[in-house]
């Protein structure tokens, strides 16, 4: 590589000003931690995979990018699309949230049984992640404008993770199969920040409710959740999800 461009690869690097970087309070036996999310100083689309990775007793690294800097357009030569989070697993890199549970789900077994529930455990978190994108939107875009119409039309958007449920098992089981998914810990997370911005939202959905009370009392995901890194931007939905760029509408490189 001529020094020039290596000159400049290592300029962009330095420009991700790391704020923090931490393993989780699991441990693995492994002297180098498997794992590594790089995103901002908050949660938001690193939560389900935290969850995941927490509840299965698996060790990883948290690499925190500065606000500032992710509005650079550094960020692009820095990332494949431009857009965060960005996933380590070993020597893969990987990008795009829902392709990164996916991967996790093959990875540690979360995607069962065959392939007739794996295409069903698909569809599912495809739904999810069109309601998190409807969140996204109302957040970043439109949020005083548009939270009453969304509150209004959010019983509408949980009904079917209802009806899944008690389709499998009358909601003993989980939303896809008789054991725990990726789904979930999306699903999960979805159901908690809906929690956040309209705090009765499954009073009339009980078997969602009492998903969401289960999963969380799972005791490495009830450990994760009380820890001061799962709390990070848990104050309100603003706080959630906006950094302070809603005047500006939706960052790029935001990834979905």
């Amino acid at each position: 590589m001529p020094n020039t461009q290596l000159r400049k690869k290592e300029t962009v690097s330095k420009e991700f000003k790391v704020l923090q970087q931490s393993s989780a309070t699991t441990t693995c036996t492994a002297t180098t931690l498997p794992y590594t999310t790089i995103y901002f100083p908050v949660q938001r689309r690193c939560k389900a995979m935290h969850m995941l990775l927490a509840d299965q007793g698996q060790s990883w690294k948290e690499e925190v990018v500065t606000m500032e800097t992710g509005m650079k357009d550094s960020l692009k030569a820095f990332c494949l699309y431009g857009q965060l989070p960005k996933f380590q697993d070993r020597n893969l890199t990987l990008y795009q949230s829902s392709a990164i549970l996916g991967h996790l789900g093959y990875s540690l077994g979360l995607y069962r049984k065959d392939q007739q529930e794996a295409a069903l455990q698909d569809v599912v978190n495809d739904v999810v992640e069109d309601l998190h994108c409807k969140y996204i939107l109302l957040i970043y875009t439109n949020y005083e404008a548009g939270k009453e119409e969304y509150v209004k039309a959010l019983s509408g958007y949980l009904k079917p993770f209802e009806t899944l449920l008690s389709q499998n098992e009358g909601g003993q089981a989980f939303i896809v199969g008789n054991q725990i998914s990726f789904v979930d810990y999306n699903l999960l997370d979805l159901l908690l920040i809906q929690q956040v911005l309209a705090h009765s939202c499954l009073d009339s959905f009980p078997l969602l409710s009492a998903d969401v009370v289960c999963l969380s009392a799972r005791p490495k995901l009830k450990a994760f959740l009380a820890s001061p890194r799962a709390s990070m931007a848990m104050g309100s939905s603003e706080s959630l999800w906006n950094p302070g760029w809603e005047a500006g509408g939706l960052p790029d490189f935001l990834s979905p």
